[in-house]
């Protein structure tokens, strides 16, 4: 039976099944089967995925904040019954709020899900979706002002995450496993130091000297051709013990040298 568009009511949640995936596009599936859904309601399930619990006043506003409250309201009625009236609909609707159902997966929950329990100290090896979590970005070709807040959230949650797992597996001596997080993180940011930090540490805890000034010197060499900048002290302090024999090397070259007066012609 049909819904009254003006007053969407609750139904019956989603079957075991439903899952949306927001990272790296939106699909929403059913028994891995893809759910054909118009792109005007991409928008509004992907909103509702990501402010679980919002008023219908706060997705009107999200969703078209150039229209009147009441234009917004009547076209959030109207996608909210247009959605119902599919038997894979993935949202429930309670007095004034929205969410989706008890029973959608969302991946970008899966991300914080994994994210929290390696900030809360879980065993990296645990977490062995960690790397590939959120390795795509939030809705990319989407550029609604909350897509973009959400998709930098996100991203900056991912690169915390890896370089948690990165700084764990250093602690515990698992240098291999470090430096594949480390590694996987400056592939998503290259000019954030941190990762980089974390590598050189990485071989210098291996014993890999040439390594580790390698990889400073590759991270020094591409901030100065993108930004015109130099590392931080932090990262040069890293290699301090390393690189003084050189230095005091060079320093004691120059100073033997004969001065061009001394020179017999």
């Amino acid at each position: 039976m049909a819904a009254d568009p003006s007053v969407p009511t609750a139904g019956e949640p989603p079957e075991e099944g439903v899952s949306l995936h927001l990272l790296g596009g939106f699909r929403l599936l059913r028994d891995a089967v893809p759910v054909v859904v118009p792109r005007g309601l991409q928008r509004v399930i992907a909103l509702i995925g990501l402010r679980p619990g919002a008023t219908r006043s706060q997705l009107a506003g999200l969703l078209w904040p150039d229209a009147s409250e009441e234009r917004a309201l009547s076209s959030l009625r109207t996608a909210l019954w247009r959605l119902r009236q599919d038997p894979c609909c993935p949202m429930t609707v309670a007095s004034d709020t929205v969410r989706l159902g008890a029973a959608v997966r969302l991946d970008v929950d899966d991300l914080v899900g994994t994210a929290a329990r390696v900030r809360d100290g879980d065993d990296p090896r645990t977490a062995a979706g960690a790397l590939a979590a959120g390795r795509h970005d939030l809705l990319p070709g989407w550029y609604d002002d909350w897509v973009l807040l959400d998709r930098e959230r996100l991203r900056q949650l991912r690169l915390h995450m890896l370089e948690q797992v990165a700084g764990h597996h250093l602690t515990a001596g698992r240098h291999g496993e470090a430096l594949e997080a480390a590694l996987e993180a400056m592939a998503a940011e290259p000019l954030r130091e941190t990762p980089h930090r974390l590598v050189v540490r990485i071989h210098l805890a291996e014993g890999n000297a040439f390594e580790a000034v390698h990889a400073f010197y590759v991270y020094r060499d591409l901030l100065r051709r993108e930004l015109r900048l130099e590392p931080s002290p932090a990262m040069c302090a890293l290699l301090d013990d390393t690189l003084a024999p050189i230095r005091q090397a060079s320093r004691d070259a120059i100073t033997d040298r004969p001065s061009p007066a001394g020179r017999r012609t």
